[in-house]
């Protein structure tokens, strides 16, 4: 019975990686793009879930128990990643104040620039 060579295995195993690698875009596992639009589909995910039942959605009427679309929210001048991450750490009466933990706030941050790019 023949027994494989494992320095020849080894070098199998490093020429079909290559040969991946190379099949592969460039930066795909990597791409902070791709990163970025995972916070951001997160960040979706925690303001549908915990936010939406307070905001209006965009074009419908704002009312004194309601509070305002996220579109009204990020078209304010000066409110930059700083403004958003500063404003999720603090308590805003009287609106709820939910626990999110720092990812999840982070990835708020991350949907709330990403609207307010959408937006300009």
């Amino acid at each position: 019975m023949k027994t494989a060579n494992p320095n020849r295995r080894s070098a199998r195993i490093r020429g079909l990686l290559a040969v991946i690698g190379a099949a592969m875009p460039i930066g795909l596992a990597a791409s902070p793009a791709i990163a970025d639009q995972a916070a951001v589909q997160r960040g979706e995910q925690v303001v549908e879930e915990w936010c939406r039942d307070c905001h209006v959605r965009d074009g419908e009427e704002l009312s004194a128990d309601m509070a305002p679309p996220y579109e009204m929210i990020v078209a304010v001048p000066g409110r930059d990643r700083a403004w958003f991450e500063k404003f999720l750490h603090e308590d805003h009466f009287p609106m709820t104040t939910f626990r999110l933990f720092e990812n999840e706030k982070a990835d708020v941050v991350e949907w709330l620039l990403d609207l307010q790019k959408r937006r300009n």
